[in-house]
């Protein structure tokens, strides 16, 4: 059945917490490839947005979720998702920075906004799902 709001809400802020980290982790290495100029903003950010996920995902399955799921079941789940929403997050730095000329740390900002409920949602009803989970 349905978890009470309150354990939802609990949820979506150590979600956001742990989002926190994870997101410090991309723009650190964003802002490093960029400014020392190993990379272009879109590849910087394809690298940082996975360096992220993983930092995610480890700290998600255990504090999120505290999930009692295999690895081998919730790992190529939460791949999948941070695949997708990566690719959503890249696309969206290549027409923020490429196309429209923005700056890139603040089109970086528009799209962490944009993937975090997709990912959240997402990573509730499939990745972490217990039997009694949403």
């Amino acid at each position: 059945m349905f978890k009470p709001i309150t354990t939802i809400l609990h949820r979506v802020a150590t979600f956001g917490i742990v989002g926190a980290v994870g997101t410090l982790v991309h723009y650190s290495a964003l802002v490093l490839l960029v400014e020392t100029k190993l990379l272009d903003a879109v590849a910087a950010t394809t690298v940082g947005f996975a360096l992220g996920a993983i930092v995610n995902y480890l700290l998600n399955y255990r504090y999120t979720f505290n999930s009692t799921k295999a690895h081998r079941d919730s790992g190529p789940k939460f791949a999948l998702i941070a695949i997708a929403t990566g690719l959503l997050n890249t696309l969206m730095v290549h027409a923020g920075v490429d196309i429209l000329g923005f700056n890139y740390l603040l089109v970086q900002v528009v799209a962490t906004a944009t993937v975090f409920l997709l990912n959240f949602v997402l990573n509730s009803l499939w990745t972490f799902r217990e039997s009694d989970a949403l």
